[in-house]
């Protein structure tokens, strides 16, 4: 099929790769003109706007936005509106919140266009592996987009499914990252447990190439944890400092929100900030609290 696609990050760009090289013909657009370059010079269709690239697909049109959540996204779909014409597609690929997924569906079906939410889940390896998507919208408009995401799913019929109705897509992908940061956590958690027992010796690294085999623990995160540690099991080149992409504190919202107990994620997502403090106050009064109550010596804080 044609389509095109605006936003040509390492996960938008590698998603043009993949469909390019599957037969796919793919107009691409992007803020910068070096990236258009680099897809182009593996058969992408370059274009010098975004209404260049929609003058250049024939309708149904389908343009597919591969952008930050937030303000970037929202201004490329009310360009998008203004440029398509009825019966034509949006797609939101990006990590967008499934509330602005919902609006913006109804802002496009007043149109006679469609809407539809993709959470997709793959990152740089999507081009060799394949992506798992999760998508919401109108039957229609996902059957027109079929082809595309059988190309872009691990298999045809592997990795990617229909959610539901609009806004759908990106609440499950918002669910899966919050469940990613809960196990990222247990894994740091283990691993640093192991680390402090010093008197065995550990070795991390072969600890988590078994685990890989077998164990009912093993996962793609632990495949990456065993590539970090076997280049080095201290991380002495890692800053002890977790960023999070939002996904996480909306899952939390949305378990208060429903009366949902989610203790796990919150606390994976708690973590993150605590990563973030050079000094923690909080473990300064603990600290406080365990002597004046218990006689527990504290730690005197360092002096230059």
């Amino acid at each position: 099929m044609k389509l095109g696609l605006v936003g040509l990050g390492k996960m938008g760009a590698n998603m043009v790769r993949r469909l390019v090289r599957n037969g796919h013909e793919v107009v691409v657009s992007n803020r910068s003109q070096g990236p258009i370059d680099e897809v182009a010079k593996e058969g992408a269709i370059p274009s010098t706007s975004l209404a260049d690239l929609v003058s250049k697909l024939e309708a149904p049109r389908v343009v597919w936005l591969m952008l930050p959540a937030g303000d970037v996204t929202e201004q490329h779909l009310h360009e998008c509106m203004d440029l398509l014409e009825p019966g034509d597609i949006i797609v939101d690929g990006g990590n967008s919140n499934f509330n602005d997924s919902m609006r913006r569906a109804e802002m496009v079906s007043a149109k006679d266009m469609h809407f539809v939410d993709v959470g997709t889940s793959g990152g740089i390896w999507g081009l060799a592996e394949g992506y798992s998507m999760m998508v919401g919208g109108p039957d229609e408009a996902i059957e027109v987009l079929r082809p595309a995401l059988e190309t872009l799913a691990p298999a045809p019929d592997l990795g990617w499914g229909h959610m539901g109705p609009s806004g759908s897509g990106h609440f499950v992908k918002m669910v899966h990252n919050g469940i990613e940061y809960g196990m990222m956590q247990a894994y740091a958690e283990g691993f640093e447990i192991m680390k402090a027992r010093e008197d065995f010796n550990l070795d991390l690294h072969q600890i988590a190439e078994v685990w890989r085999y077998g164990s009912v623990v093993r996962s793609w995160l632990l495949d990456l944890t065993a590539t970090a540690l076997e280049e080095d099991q201290d991380l002495s080149d890692i800053a002890p400092y977790v960023v999070d992409s939002g996904e996480g504190r909306w899952t939390v919202f949305e378990a208060i929100n429903m009366d949902v107990p989610a203790p796990v994620i919150t606390l994976a997502l708690q973590m993150r900030f605590v990563s973030r403090q050079d000094q923690s106050y909080a473990a300064k009064l603990l600290a406080a609290m365990r002597k004046g109550f218990g006689g527990h010596a504290i730690k005197k804080a360092q002096t230059d």
